[in-house]
């Protein structure tokens, strides 16, 4: 986008904002106060922190490349790299962030360092000199009671942004030091400990909010009080000692998984989105949704739901893309005929789902790397076919939208060509596509051995032949504006053309994708060569197009793009202060579950609370994660609960029969954590919206969650029903599946929108849902009539590995007791080798048993053998098998759910009036 461009987008927002509700200044802002930081932009302060956002940005880049191994210079280990990117963040949140929001934060603020610092010197061993803990704690207070200005940054302020990144380079700093005296802390250490975590929770409730200060600081208060606590979640307590070490001096708390994450994956990714949307990648997404979209029923709405698919890509944050997108949505939803309140909810359910939708998922999804130790392409692999299904389900539901209230499209911008042109047309440019692809893929594979010293630099030069080439195309078009929606519109962008015009935007996306999926590289160094070919396109865009149209200043726009990359390289870094301080505050969470051993405590309570039910487990988490997200951003919201939580549905499951695999755990925790953003009461993106919209932002958010239904029914059913995660399935099942649950999903939207071919009758409403979940789950139904598993007494477990055929599961209901000596039930899925007999099978999968009267008992379970991976272990009881068996196919249970359809749709379709038949 040119300079020009940039502010003919910027007025038309700003018109939009104004007869919405907010001022473009107000919506900015807005996404400042909750994502960057609205202070310290102005004057040389303003100069400053630009630097010091510019000298992250750099530094990260630095850290992800291959240079320092190269140079054998400026090499940092995981531990001094977490140090250095939190002593930027927390720098960043106390400029950036002032000191009080309302009277209730002000209050946590002085509460909480004085409360926390009491605690610490109560808990302190006898001998260590603790008399400065309350002055810290005391200090801390006061700086916040004093306040601060919007505008300016008090000297006390920068002395706690100092002394903050100070107590974060410790690591770095004395990094050798402690690392010979780990768990033994001197005195040195606990004053850096100590006042490194007060500063980092006021640095939380500053940039995030008061919700995961409070959780942070309840967790610590947990860890110190733990013998006073109710006997279920009761344990020894710790001491500050123990505290210091364990939080701050090592990589269990504050510097653990989830700020390395933060270092190593996560700045990059956003860097790659903050500099995607400076090259005018935003601008283009939108502009293309509209120019195809468009002129369709409630047009304006579906084009809304695409963009926001599409500048997902570019921005990990709901607000962000609520007020991107939705200042030129929402205005023209409202035009067609949407209420404001329908308007900003369709923009804040599309805006939302961003973080689900691969290639570029929300920061928790590189999270789920670590925590569940798969690769990213595995996690994106599993996250496609939900994410695809809720946004093709949040058009559908748009379209019904647009059937109830009669609307009709914008204006077309050209005659379309006969349906069988376009299908024709539409095909050849798939087989193009096909084959491009595939020229590509193999020609990948050839330059590689035939070049092994030079295929890089190969690589490269040709890419810049097709981005030149791309320019080329795109500079004979005109530029791309957004046009002021509140002004009459009289026609839509062609759709030719508008894609033209950006066609080089996909390049930087197409080499992401490409290192993730096909490369397989690391998500860091993916994210690297995909951020340097932007630094190359924010540098090179502006002069080559000034060239290709001969018209423009080259150097002027050399210029321009420099000035670009700068702004880019600084709004990534600020959009980081939110994520980096999440991170490291959900360590200090993580690590006094670790400390306490509360997790296996919580596996007890919510056993009790939900009766061994795996149903009302998930419900729980479901709560808990909807409860915490309203204050937490997602990322802090997933960390907490898959850690609290994970294991426990992972267990209960299996000792309820049910074998969940831990990717589907934490994409459900990961999925209910967006949700909290539209939750209503405290639904920001939605309160964004009603600002952008001017309707009443409760409305908003209840219409939003009725709109997100579908996307809090996905992890239910993918709990249940993996293969909607591609697990286990071939490609031909995974396109069955694909359609068969889009199908199934378009008439969950029809039956809670309460509209299909016309207004449902209850009736009609009951059988939708109950064929949708017929679809989704057959093998429901058809395990009642056809029970999928023989049981066998134990004393016959050799004849059911006999019948069992070599590489299938025997399921084996065993009871013993687990690591702390409680006793457990659960079901384990043992694989069997080959073998002549049942007998030699079960040796030869590691397992021994023994007859001890009636009872069959397991005499030993081989290091490393199948039976150990199963969770077997000596001394526990068989108490029966359950033999695979042959029954009918589940998918037969699709004939009545597709009747009972049939019947529907003959119904409605007497009712159907011709407005409100689709087209």
């Amino acid at each position: 986008m040119t300079g020009s461009d940039h502010q003919h987008s910027t007025t038309a927002t700003a018109t939009a904002s104004d007869q919405a509700g907010l001022s473009q200044a107000e919506l900015d802002e807005l996404v400042a106060s909750s994502d960057t930081g609205a202070r310290g932009t102005k004057g040389g302060v303003g100069v400053f922190l630009m630097l010091v956002a510019l000298t992250w940005s750099l530094f990260q880049i630095w850290i992800a490349s291959p240079i320092p191994f190269i140079l054998g210079f400026g090499v940092f280990n995981d531990t001094e790299a977490r140090s250095i990117h939190l002593a930027f963040a927390i720098f960043l949140a106390f400029a950036a962030f002032p000191a009080a929001r309302s009277k209730v934060q002000l209050g946590l603020g002085l509460a909480v360092p004085i409360g926390l610092a009491a605690l610490f010197m109560v808990s302190a061993k006898d001998g260590t000199v603790v008399w400065w803990i309350p002055l810290v704690g005391v200090i801390i207070a006061a700086a916040v009671l004093i306040g601060s200005p919007k505008d300016k940054i008090p000297a006390w302020e920068w002395a706690m942004a100092a002394i903050a990144a100070a107590a974060s380079l410790y690591l770095y700093v004395y990094y050798k030091d402690i690392s010979s005296r780990v768990g033994a802390p001197i005195l040195q250490d606990f004053v850096v400990a100590v006042v490194g975590i007060l500063l980092l929770l006021e640095a939380t409730r500053r940039a995030l909010g008061p919700a995961l200060m409070i959780v942070a600081s309840v967790f610590l208060v947990y860890t110190i009080l733990g013998p006073n606590m109710p006997s279920i979640i009761a344990h020894k307590g710790n001491n500050l000692s123990e505290i210091v070490n364990h939080q701050w001096i090592t990589t269990e708390g504050v510097f653990g998984i989830a700020l390395g994450v933060s270092t190593s994956f996560v700045f990059l990714f956003v860097l790659f989105g903050s500099l995607l949307d400076k090259a005018g990648a935003g601008n283009y997404f939108i502009q293309v949704a509209f120019s195809l979209m468009g002129h369709m029923r409630g047009g304006p709405a579906k084009a809304a739901v695409v963009s926001s698919a599409m500048t997902g890509l570019i921005s990990g944050s709901s607000i962000a893309n609520v007020v991107t997108t939705g200042t030129f949505t929402i205005p023209l939803m409202k035009k067609v005929g949407f209420s404001s309140e329908k308007a900003g909810a369709v923009e804040v359910a599309s805006s939302v789902n961003g973080q689900i939708m691969p290639p570029v998922m929300g920061a928790a999804a590189f999270l789920m790397v670590e925590y569940v130790g798969i690769p990213y392409f595995d996690v994106v692999r599993h996250a496609f076919l939900p994410a695809v299904i809720s946004y093709i389900a949040l058009v559908y539901i748009v379209h019904l939208e647009a059937l109830k209230a009669g609307m009709q499209g914008l204006p077309r911008a050209y005659t379309p060509k006969p349906i069988v042109q376009r299908l024709i047309g539409i095909a050849f440019t798939i087989a193009a596509i096909c084959a491009v692809s595939l020229a590509v893929y193999y020609g990948m594979g050839w330059i590689r051995p035939a070049f092994p010293a030079t295929a890089g630099y190969i690589v490269f030069a040709l890419l810049v032949a097709v981005y030149v080439g791309l320019l080329r195309i795109a500079a004979k078009e005109e530029p791309l504006h957004l046009d002021d929606p509140n002004a009459p519109v009289t026609k839509l962008p062609l759709p030719g053309p508008t894609l033209r015009s950006g066609f080089h935007y996909i390049l930087p996306v197409v080499v992401l994708v490409w290192a993730l999926m096909v490369d397989r590289l690391s998500p860091g160094l993916s994210a690297f060569w995909a951020t340097m070919f932007m630094v190359f396109i924010l540098l090179t865009q502006r002069p080559i197009l000034a060239v290709l149209r001969v018209k423009g200043d080259v150097l002027a726009e050399a210029k321009a793009g420099a000035i670009d990359l700068r702004d880019g390289l600084v709004i990534g870094a600020r959009n980081m202060i939110g994520i980096g301080i999440a991170t490291a505050t959900a360590g200090i969470i993580v690590g006094a579950v670790s400390q306490t051993g509360v997790g296996s405590a919580l596996a007890d309570v919510v056993e009790v609370l939900s009766g061994g039910n795996i149903l009302a487990i998930l419900v729980l988490t479901a709560i808990l994660s909807l409860i915490l997200g309203m204050g937490l951003p997602t990322t802090a919201n997933y960390i907490v609960v898959s850690a609290l939580l994970a294991p426990v549905i992972v267990t209960l499951g299996q000792q309820n029969g049910l074998i969940v695999p831990l990717i589907a755990v934490h994409l459900f925790v990961f999925y209910f954590g967006i949700m909290a953003d539209v939750t209503p009461p405290v639904g920001l993106a939605s309160f964004a919206a009603a600002a952008v919209s001017g309707g009443d932002p409760i409305k908003t958010g209840v219409v939003a969650f009725f709109y997100s239904l579908r996307t809090a029914a996905l992890p239910f059913l993918f709990i249940f029903n993996t293969e909607l995660l591609l697990i286990n399935v071939t490609w031909a099942q995974g396109v069955f599946v694909f359609c068969i649950a889009t199908v199934a999903m378009l008439l969950f939207a029809a039956a809670t929108q309460g509209w299909f071919l016309a207004r449902n009758r209850i009736h009609e409403t009951i059988a939708l849902l109950l064929i949708a979940f017929t679809l989704f789950r057959p093998g429901f139904w058809m395990d009642m009539v056809f029970p999928p598993y023989q049981e066998a007494p134990p004393s016959e477990i050799a004849a059911a590995a006999e019948a069992t055929p070599a590489g299938e599961k025997l399921r084996i209901r065993v009871k013993g007791v687990n690591d702390l000596g409680d006793p457990i039930e659960f079901v384990a899925l043992l694989e069997l080798p080959d073998g002549a007999n049942g007998e030699e099978k079960l040796a030869n999968a590691g397992l021994a048993l023994r007859q001890d009267g009636d009872k069959t008992i397991i005499d030993d379970a081989s290091y490393d053998s199948a039976a150990q991976k199963a969770g077997l272990d000596w001394d526990q009881e068989v108490l029966r098998v359950l033999r695979p068996i042959d029954v009918p196919s589940k998918y037969w249970m699709f004939l009545p759910a597709l009747l009972l359809l049939a019947g529907v749709v003959v119904l409605q379709r007497r009712r159907a009036t011709p407005q409100t038949k689709p087209v």
